[in-house]
């Protein structure tokens, strides 16, 4: 870290070999030679082909298209080109994600200011910042963007605005004089500007010392370039996709060799065991969870959570910290009165002192002006004085600004024949200004000033002095010999809903970490308050504290640590580097420009819609449109309630896909006909698969989803007895159909019959299977049966669909069926409705008390 801060003026002029009067142009060649342009560099981003080429590389999609190709040999053009919608669909989709998400470091080039003003041969020169030099002489004034970073050589009333950098909202004054802290983070170097930052009131000039990628808005853009994280999902998708392309291509195989052992025509049973192949693969899984996730997205939108990338949806159920900002996530952005003491009898002067010592001004939108001031204007206000009351008694004279010098303001009014001065200040500073009656209370206000402050209290004092005349100066000479009027204590409250929300993310076994650009003292109050930690924690964390750690260091206290204060942009990407190294999967909330490397790094980044800047905005997931940290818990429900509705797809469709495999490989071993025919695999296979899979996407969450831990990060999607309930689940489908075709065989049904009677079963019996699902624990009348519409009207409209194919002449020609007796139907009804006891009985044993 450069410590240009902790050098006097004379020894920076001198290191960059520069001078007041600026540099030589001969002098400014050789340097910009060396340096470079003042800009921002550009990463090598990649092509857009190239990243439409990426997306067709998943394994699912793989076997996807292969299952295309398996259609078209099958005859299925139909079903072909429905796998292939899916597939340019999702590609269209990944493409569009990704190639966004490379634009966020392009918003950097857009905070380069185009023009700087500086002093060149002993005259004032406006140039492309481009063109700067370190060394160079910058003048400032207000309304400017930094164009690069420097150290102040002369400041007048200098304020800097660098929220966009350290995350501050408050203006920062600056001044020239050295200081003497080691590893000072960018918002404590006061005698220093920064690239990107505004000045918002005052001039000034500075000796550049960095430009381009070595500036602090440099720094952050060269960590905007992280590997993109693979989500939760994608990970296990990916495992998952994996096994199953291996394990369907093995029962493919054996299908087929058992047919030719058996003496089948070695055609048939190469269209059975393609057949075999598209009705065991999932080709209905990634639209499925393209649209869990697109629905889930419109309902956090609802909710204020608007979804930038539609895999956040679902990494939201996995996160196991939040590492989250303070000021207007957690708490209101704006300051209050907690505390307040009035010297005995002074009560009412206190309030008025409250709302006439300040630089407020009064819109019909409300009160505009310092967060402070507004919060005293406010509580003197809502004590019952009136404004205009206050001004006819006490009537303005003059007034004395605050400045950080002094660390007070004063009022002067008249009131009646003589004129009373009202001051506000720092504790410090007002108890040094008491005059000799005053003075025997110090200890007293000391302690109540001391016990306020240790709860993270911001502390005014107030006191007053009456003048018989006018004073003939008003200057701060004048702001001696005060009396003391009152002491008030304020605080940016938390939000109403945060305590609550922060309680259920330890129900639901998620840590919140707190890091913050405030005070340490003000950061660990807040944080108790709000049940982050407890009263009595300890072990805050500040910038300087994680400096020049070892990593084995690092790491421990980064397991431990629950609030930071005072850290730097890079400090905040390695805490998040590390939570990651150590399994955890970390949601970031952010609203500057500093905050983009660790929200891009992060596995889920947060920007605040309200107060966060476009680059913040652009390298998140996720904006919260109201700013609200409890928006984020409202968000972890429904990604859990998400992911756990993409479990029960994949459990309905694996289990009612090892049926049918099951079905087919088991018949000829019993003696039986082949049990279906490819067309009625493909039929099951678009239908049952796909409609009651859209209707669990939208199934209301387990009343319990919030009271469970996160999923550990290495679990993959068969965990829990998944596999075990696939199992089940498929072997009961297959007892069922092998039973119905076991019942046709004893009556004497042929063939096409039996075929019929296996396809209508199978449909019937997924159908059970999906009301089954519908939760991993409770059973179909344990919750809301009619809860999910959607799903009853799949039902019904399967149902219709497959009578009117085993009934209507002209659909049984295409789909190889015929008409059966309804003695016929009701054992077909009645194998579903034992199949549906069954595993509503396997879900009950399991999960017993």
């Amino acid at each position: 870290m450069n410590t240009y801060y902790q050098l006097s003026t004379g020894d920076v002029i001198k290191q960059f070999n520069t001078s007041f009067t600026g540099l030589s142009d001969e002098t400014v060649a050789a340097l910009q030679k060396k340096y470079g342009a003042n800009v921002l560099t550009q990463t090598k981003q990649k092509s857009r082909l190239a990243i439409l080429l990426g997306q067709f590389t998943d394994i699912m999609i793989l076997i996807l298209i292969g299952a295309a190709v398996i259609s078209f040999i099958a005859g299925e053009h139909i079903d072909a080109c429905v796998i292939l919608a899916i597939i340019i669909a999702n590609a269209w989709m990944g493409y569009s994600q990704e190639y966004n998400a490379e634009k966020s470091i392009l918003l950097l080039q857009q905070m380069d200011p185009r023009y700087a003003l500086v002093i060149r041969n002993n005259n004032p020169v406006k140039l492309v910042a481009a063109e700067l030099v370190p060394g160079d002489i910058m003048l400032l004034n207000a309304g400017d963007i930094v164009p690069a970073d420097g150290r102040l050589i002369a400041v007048h009333s200098l304020l800097t605005a660098e929220a966009s950098l350290t995350g501050e909202s408050n203006a920062v004054e600056k001044h020239t004089n050295t200081i003497a802290h080691q590893n000072l983070v960018p918002g404590d170097q006061l005698n220093m500007v920064f690239k990107g930052t505004l000045v918002s009131a005052g001039s000034a000039k500075a000796v550049v010392t960095a430009i381009g990628m070595d500036t602090e808005l440099g720094k952050i853009a060269g960590m905007l370039s992280p590997a993109t994280q693979q989500t939760p999902l994608q990970k296990r998708l990916a495992v998952f996709s994996k096994q199953l392309s291996v394990v369907v291509i093995i029962i493919c195989l054996l299908v087929f060799a058992l047919g030719l052992w058996r003496g089948e025509p070695a055609f048939q049973m190469f269209l059975t065991a393609l057949s075999l192949a598209v009705a065991a693969l999932p080709e209905a899984l990634p639209a499925v969870i393209t649209i869990a996730l697109a629905q889930g997205a419109r309902r956090m939108a609802k909710q204020k959570a608007l979804i930038r990338k539609l895999p956040a949806v679902e990494t939201l159920g996995s996160v196991t910290y939040i590492c989250t900002d303070k000021t207007g996530t957690l708490t209101q952005n704006s300051m209050q009165v907690e505390n307040l003491y009035a010297a005995p009898g002074l009560e009412d002067l206190l309030l008025h002192a409250m709302l006439l010592n300040n630089e407020i001004s009064f819109a019909a939108g409300g009160l505009l002006g310092d967060p402070t001031e507004k919060a005293l204007v406010d509580y003197a206000m809502q004590h019952g004085i009136l404004r205009e009351a206050a001004r006819n008694q006490f009537p303005g004279v003059a007034r004395l600004p605050f400045d950080s010098e002094r660390m007070k303001m004063s009022t002067l009014h008249k009131h009646g024949n003589r004129w009373i001065l009202f001051v506000k200040g720092a504790p410090v500073k007002m108890l040094e200004s008491l005059d000799e009656k005053s003075k025997p209370q110090i200890p007293e206000w000391q302690t109540k000033n001391r016990q306020w402050a240790a709860d993270g209290l911001r502390v005014l004092i107030l006191g007053y002095r009456i003048f018989d005349q006018p004073p003939a100066v008003v200057t701060n000479e004048i702001e001696t010999d005060l009396e003391l009027l009152g002491m008030v204590a304020m605080i940016d409250p938390p939000r109403p809903e945060i305590i609550d929300a922060i309680s259920q993310c330890k129900t639901a076994g998620i840590r919140t970490v707190m890091i913050t650009g405030d005070q340490p003292l003000t950061a660990a109050a807040i944080a108790a308050r709000m049940g982050i930690t407890g009263a009595t924690y300890d072990g805050i964390k500040t910038g300087a504290d994680l400096t020049d750690l070892a990593p084995e260091e690092f790491a421990g206290i980064v397991k431990s640590t629950l609030v930071y204060a005072r850290v730097s942009p890079k400090q905040k990407l390695h805490i998040v580097q590390q939570l990651q190294k150590q399994g955890e999967f970390v949601a970031m909330t952010g609203d500057g420009v500093n905050d983009a490397p660790s929200l891009k790094q992060a596995d889920i980044g947060i920007a605040m819609g309200i107060t966060g800047t476009d680059v913040s905005k652009e390298s998140a997931d996720m904006i919260l449109l109201d700013d609200n940290f409890a928006t984020i818990v409202n968000a972890v429900r429904e990604g859990r309630r998400i992911y756990d509705n993409i479990r029960k797809f994949i459990l309905y469709v694996l289990a009612c896909n090892l049926g049918e495999i099951l079905t087919i490989f088991m018949a000829p071993l019993f003696g039986f006909s082949i049990p279906m025919l490819p067309i009625h695999l493909l039929w099951i296979n678009l239908v049952t698969d796909g409609f009651p899979g859209l209707a669990l996407v939208g199934e209301p969450a387990e009343k319990n989803i919030m009271q469970k831990p996160p999923r550990p990060p290495g679990e993959n999607l068969f965990a829990g007895g998944l596999a075990v309930n696939i199992l089940f689940t498929g072997v009961i489908i297959t007892i069922a159909t092998l039973s119905v075709q076991w019942w046709a065989v004893r009556q004497g049904y042929d063939v096409k019959a039996q075929q019929t009677m296996v396809f209508t079963t199978l449909c019937f019996v997924q159908l059970g299977n999906a009301l089954s699902v519908r939760s991993f624990q409770f059973g179909v009348f344990s919750r809301s049966l009619f809860a999910n519409q959607f799903m009853w009207v799949t039902i019904v409209l399967t149902v219709a669909l497959q009578l009117l194919i085993v009934f209507v002449p002209g659909l049984q020609t295409v789909f190889k069926t015929t008409a059966v007796a309804g003695n016929a139907l009701c054992v077909v009804g009645l194998a579903t409705l034992v199949s549906v006891m069954c595993t509503e009985g396997f879900k009950r044993l399991k999960f017993r008390p």
